[in-house]
Order: C-alpha cells, then sequence, then structure tokens
C-alpha cells in the first residue's frame, strides 16, 4: 500500500489510475481516500455530455449503464492507489460483475453523482466493492461491483 496520496485527485492524476478518456471518464475529481477501505469522488454533469443528446433529446437522463460506469471506475481506482500500482505499470482492472444494482432517482444535467465505494473482500486479484452513487442527499443508485486485476 502506498501512503502519499496527495488529495484531491484532479482529472490529471485521475487519468494516471484509468485508461479511460473523453467521453468515457466519469470521475472528475477524488475528493477523499482511506487506503484499502474506502474511497470518494465525483462526476459533475453538464448538458454537453455526449449521452444526453441521445438519452434522451427531451427529456436528458444520464443512462443507468454509465452510472453502474462511474461506480465502477472509482472503485479501480481505489484499487490502484491501494496497491501502488497503475496502468502505465503494465496493470489494469477489468469490470467482471455487478450484483444487488438498485436505481433510486434519475441523473440529470446540472447534477453532481458523489461516488463512493467500499473495498469489501479481495481474493486472488479479484476485488469486490459495494457502491453508491448521491446526488446531494438523495440515493440515485447502489451496486455491488466486481473487478479483476490483470497484467496488460
Amino acid at each position: 500500500m502506498t501512503d502519499n496520496v496527495k488529495l484531491p485527485l484532479y482529472v490529471q492524476t485521475i487519468r494516471e489510475y484509468l485508461p479511460h478518456r473523453y467521453p468515457f471518464l466519469l470521475v472528475d475529481r477524488v475528493t477523499d481516500i482511506e487506503l484499502g477501505k474506502s474511497i470518494t469522488g465525483y462526476k459533475n454533469l453538464t448538458i454537453n455530455e455526449e449521452f444526453f443528446s441521445g438519452h434522451f433529446p427531451n427529456k436528458p437522463i444520464m443512462p443507468g449503464v454509465l452510472i453502474v460506469e462511474a461506480m465502477a471506475q472509482i472503485a479501480g481506482i481505489l484499487g490502484f492507489v491501494t496497491t501502488g500500482r497503475r496502468p502505465a505499470d503494465g496493470y489494469i482492472y477489468l469490470f467482471v460483475g455487478a450484483d444487488n444494482t438498485r436505481f433510486k432517482r434519475q441523473v440529470i444535467p446540472g447534477d453532481t453523482l458523489t461516488l463512493h465505494a467500499e473495498l469489501v473482500t479481495s481474493k486472488r486479484h479479484i476485488y469486490k466493492f459495494t457502491c453508491r452513487a448521491m446526488v446531494g442527499d438523495e440515493l440515485a443508485a447502489t451496486s455491488d461491483i466486481l473487478v479483476a486485476e490483470q497484467v496488460m
């Protein structure tokens, strides 16, 4: 584990931990990390997000699968920061499953989607996280996310 994480993590540093790029990078900032335990960050949503133009043109709503992907990305950052590894070191975390996924609130332009992930277990390079996405004090979604560490 590494203890030299300077918070907040801005997008320039997040891009060192995630291989995703626009328009698929869904974490703007990391505000809190407890190594090996939990992470909090957020995604600011504007009407300029590409997915809003088609989902839905007259009533833009963030697709649920992208909310789940955002939760998986914040969990992946926790995995990378905890292990002290990065994609540049030849590692990647792959999204391999989601269980108990529930959506409670629509996420729309102007919302800040706050992302939380807690590490539940890790076994043989498979990590399980319990995740939630919030808008303000309202729960938007929850999911148990599984990611696998893989050497590239």
